[in-house]
């Protein structure tokens, strides 16, 4: 199973790609979609919408996987990681990929253990688990922390009868 990990934002959206294969995970690519600073919104959701077709394009994930939004943001930023989330939601389910969503903590939890961990403590684990040759950088890790959860939470899922697809 193919995953994709999808962390949302308006300037820089991080992207992770695993393969699942049994329970090894491997992965096979990661990033971020970067717009100019200045770019006016529409521009930036447009080129954000693009970004994400070429992934799937070129992965065809079975799955994508994003953070449920964050409250603590203000009204400005929330408005602005609202309208990203809504042009990548718009472009998976347009491309009828299963989208999975999870909360912060439940990531965090699932990828360290502890569902208050950094962001550096997020990018080490990550590294580690997934044997990454280098480091992904804050926004891949993010991603690719996303796929992880959605891996191991899969199974447990499946067993309790529930599912958090869209």
């Amino acid at each position: 199973m193919r995953i994709l990990g999808i962390d949302p934002g308006s300037r820089h959206t991080g992207y992770g790609v695993v393969e699942l294969h049994g329970d090894e995970l491997e992965p096979l690519d990661w990033g971020r979609l970067s717009c100019p600073p200045r770019e006016p919104v529409p521009q930036r959701l447009a080129r954000l919408a693009a970004g994400l077709e070429e992934l799937l394009g070129r992965w065809q994930p079975d799955a994508a996987v994003l953070e449920t939004p964050f409250h603590g943001l203000n009204a400005r930023s929330l408005v602005v990681l609202a309208q990203a989330r809504g042009a990548l939601l718009a472009v998976l389910a347009g491309r009828r990929v299963p989208i999975h969503e999870y909360s912060p903590a439940e990531v965090k939890s699932a990828v360290t253990g502890h569902g208050r961990a950094d962001k550096r403590q997020m990018a080490r684990m990550v590294g580690l688990q997934l044997a990454l040759p280098e480091e992904a950088g804050e926004d891949a890790a993010d991603a690719l922390a996303l796929a992880l959860c959605f891996a191991r939470r899969r199974r447990l899922d499946r067993l309790a009868g529930t599912s958090r697809a869209r």
